[in-house]
């Protein structure tokens, strides 16, 4: 089976790049809400200011949302397939004879025998 190697258009931005556009994001809906705070010391029509005063109180909300979100890269990436084992066949005498210590410490045998034992 061929394996697929990410390539690098196929990473996700940087965190620093993440970052910079959600503050970037945040920056300009709140330079909307500073808008709208000004406006409403100038508007004369009720129906414009509560429009305003709506948009002032809830721009902070709907911008604070949209820069927690971040992008969705994890859709984006390349995962890698499924985790295959890669096992010896069985064979008398062989490593699957052994139990797992013995595998992971061949100085062990001895050991377990009775050996090395200084008691």
């Amino acid at each position: 089976m061929k394996q697929r190697h990410p390539s690098v258009t196929s990473l996700p931005p940087s965190p620093d790049d993440e970052r910079r556009g959600r503050m970037t994001k945040y920056l300009v809906m709140m330079s909307i809400r500073v808008v709208c705070l000004v406006l409403i010391l100038f508007v004369r029509e009720w129906w414009a200011v509560v429009l305003l005063a709506a948009g002032a109180v809830l721009i902070p909300y709907f911008a604070v949302v949209v820069a927690n979100v971040g992008s969705s890269w994890v859709s984006k990436a390349e995962r890698p397939g499924a985790i295959e084992v890669f096992r010896r066949p069985d064979t008398p005498g062989g490593p699957s004879a052994q139990g797992p210590d013995e595998r992971a410490f061949p100085d062990a045998q001895g050991a377990s025998s009775g050996e090395g034992r200084t008691s």
